[in-house]
């Protein structure tokens, strides 16, 4: 809107017309009482209204497609110019993957990066407060204000001082479930990689990897044991090509940009398995391909001009996840 009218005035008001244009009726833009109210609470709260105009405005996230605007932010924003790493996992994590989420956390911003998580409990309280006192960025999903859980009350005002909280949602905004999935998009977003300490088959933090993914971020897990529920996301994020993390010295040798290591990682054999951005590319084109009408298999890799051993894998996962059929005689259908 700003682009295209010039001002802000301009812009909001135009907002009516092209509301009435998108077929939205009664449209009426936000009251300034409503406005004052929250500048007054931003304040109290001594948050800071950062504009993606603004130089300390994280330029990672202004390539994404639903970039924020603007964020509230509370504590240190020149924090937000420093290489980021974001931490994420089970809120209810287990001892080991705390503790495993803790040194990461250290050790990484030993290393000179700052670790982002989302202030939830679990794997998130253990990276903020292993990262606390070399630099760590809370991701909040209601009001940058308002604590949630309440658990981690010392802890949110500790990264206030130390670290940085930030949020997209007005000030006073209570999160409800629905605020946590775009608060994930900021998280992978606003970092290099994103890795997963624990995490179960079906995640808000499996959610970051997919959104990671397609932000064409770096995606690691930390492995578990098959039989913890807690692990089976993360193994399968392995299964699938993501960077196996034992320890910070994984994550660091996995990124290209290295900054402030004093003393050289050792580098690893390159791994054959394909990146996970890749099988989800072989998804999508597999998806496109795909109709209700059965399609022969051999006739699909033709189209595709991929190999059998490349695309068997990725039907089989597609399988699983109900959105291809199989078919008698080798025909392959796209569910409906």
């Amino acid at each position: 809107m700003l682009a295209e009218y010039g001002t802000a005035t301009n812009a909001l008001h135009a907002l009516p017309d092209v509301a009435r244009a998108a077929g939205v009726a009664g449209y009426e833009i936000c009251p300034i009482g409503v406005i004052r109210a929250e500048l007054q609470a931003a304040k109290a709260a001594g948050a800071r209204l950062l504009w993606d105009n603004d130089a300390l405005y994280p330029a990672a996230l202004r390539d994404m497609p639903d970039a924020p605007a603007f964020l509230w932010c509370l504590g240190q924003t020149e924090l937000l110019t420093r290489p980021m790493i974001a931490l994420v996992g089970a809120r209810n994590a287990s001892s080991l993957g705390t503790r495993m989420a803790r040194k990461l956390a250290n050790d990484l911003a030993d290393a000179g990066y700052v670790v982002v998580s989302g202030l939830a409990r679990g794997i998130d309280t253990a990276a903020h407060l292993g990262a606390l006192a070399g630099g760590t960025v809370a991701v909040q999903a209601g009001g940058v204000d308002v604590i949630y859980p309440v658990e981690n009350t010392q802890l949110a005002h500790d990264i206030a001082k130390q670290g940085l909280r930030i949020a997209e949602m007005p000030m006073g905004l209570q999160p409800q479930a629905r605020h946590f999935p775009a608060r994930n998009r900021i998280i992978s977003g606003i970092a290099q990689a994103v890795v997963v300490v624990e995490a179960a088959a079906k995640s808000g933090s499996l959610i970051t990897a997919r959104n990671a993914l397609d932000q064409a971020r770096d995606v690691l897990a930390v492995p578990g044991h098959p039989f913890d529920a807690r692990a089976a996301g993360c193994n399968m994020l392995l299964r699938d090509g993501a960077t196996l993390v034992r320890s910070a010295d994984d994550v660091i040798e996995a990124l290209a940009y290295k900054p402030v290591i004093t003393t050289p990682v050792p580098r690893q054999a390159p791994q054959a398995r394909p990146a996970l951005r890749n099988i989800a590319a072989l998804h999508a084109m597999i998806l496109q391909r795909l109709g209700p009408a059965p399609v022969a298999e051999d006739q699909l890799l033709r189209d595709l001009a991929v190999s059998a051993t490349d695309v068997g894998p990725a039907l089989v996962d597609l399988e699983l996840d109900g959105k291809i059929t199989r078919q008698a005689g080798g025909l392959l259908a796209r569910a409906v």
